[in-house]
């Protein structure tokens, strides 16, 4: 099934208490279609500047990603650099340099606007609802969104949230958009505003869907090397849209099982810097993991459903 992810590719620069890594491979649709490229083909648009190195499209393309929609324009590619404390929670952004994707514009190759799954990755508004007009009759549109976007664009913003089926947001996002302090008057709240189904990524605590009156909550997986969280978010995306995409289908189970294949990515990249994990990640790991959380979250039938003691 085809997959189409609309974002960011960009040179990171991070720092954690644990190392610190210069100009590497980053940004919201390059941790997305690498995830979602272990279990269905990739579509990709974004831009890069003629600084970009060769050797990341190599990389993208070996992963089977189709990058008729990378466009090169002249000037650098968007950087950004950040630095996480101990905690691993949130990065303080050091510095932010737009350059090429500041004037970003979404066009879609003719063979990408049959996309039947869409990711619509952390750009403005008006620009997410641009590439909604430009697929033809999708199964499933999602998108991301941040802080900063539910601050300054917030009319845009809901109007593009009228126009998608599923939403992904961390917890203090849904917190801010929302406009309610408990999470789950906070989800209620922004299923109202258009999508039918939500996804709220919780970081080391885990994640939970809300897909119509039903609610799926699932933990992190528990990991002793924990080396950078960039990219973890979008992973968790890739991994969840791509198994929804091999899937081809939508119901609440289909949504449970990639909400497992999203944890599973996601705990894979935060073990290293930047897609380092990814880029030798083998299915063989993927699928020992998979197991892995089935046996962490599983527990006998308790008989009558109604009593525990």
């Amino acid at each position: 099934m085809s997959l189409l992810v609309v974002g960011s590719v960009a040179l990171d620069s991070v720092e954690t208490p644990f190392g610190k890594e210069d100009e590497v491979l980053g940004g919201s649709a390059t941790f997305f279609s690498t995830a979602a490229s272990f279990f269905t083909p990739v579509r990709l648009v974004a831009v890069v500047g003629e600084d970009f190195p060769e050797r990341h499209i190599d990389f993208l393309k070996a992963r089977g990603v189709d990058l008729s929609g990378l466009v090169r324009r002249e000037g650098k590619t968007f950087r950004w650099k950040g630095r996480y404390g101990f905690e691993l929670n949130e990065a303080k952004t050091l510095d932010t340099q737009l350059n090429v994707f500041q004037h970003f514009v979404p066009e879609l190759p003719p063979a990408f606007q049959s996309s039947e799954y869409v990711m619509l990755g952390n750009i403005h508004p008006d620009l997410q609802s641009k590439v909604v007009d430009q697929v033809q009759s999708p199964k499933l549109v999602a998108m991301d969104t941040m802080n900063f976007w539910i601050t300054g664009e917030n009319a845009a913003l809901r109007k593009t949230l009228r126009r998608v089926d599923m939403l992904f947001v961390n917890d203090a996002e849904a917190r801010q958009l929302a406009g309610e302090h408990n999470i789950i008057k906070a989800a209620r709240a922004i299923l109202s505003m258009g999508p039918k189904r939500l996804v709220i990524k919780r970081g080391e605590y885990g994640s939970l869907l809300f897909d119509g009156d039903h609610i799926f909550g699932l933990p992190a997986f528990p990991l002793t090397d924990v080396f950078d969280p960039t990219g973890a978010g979008d992973t968790f995306a890739g991994g969840f849209l791509g198994y929804v995409a091999r899937a081809g289908k939508i119901d609440h189970p289909t949504l449970r099982q990639a909400m497992v294949a999203g944890t599973v990515m996601a705990s894979f990249t935060v073990e290293k810097f930047s897609l380092e994990r990814l880029r030798t990640l083998e299915n063989r790991e993927i699928n020992e993991r998979l197991a892995t959380v089935k046996r962490l979250t599983h527990f006998e039938d308790l008989g009558d459903a109604t009593r525990i003691v």
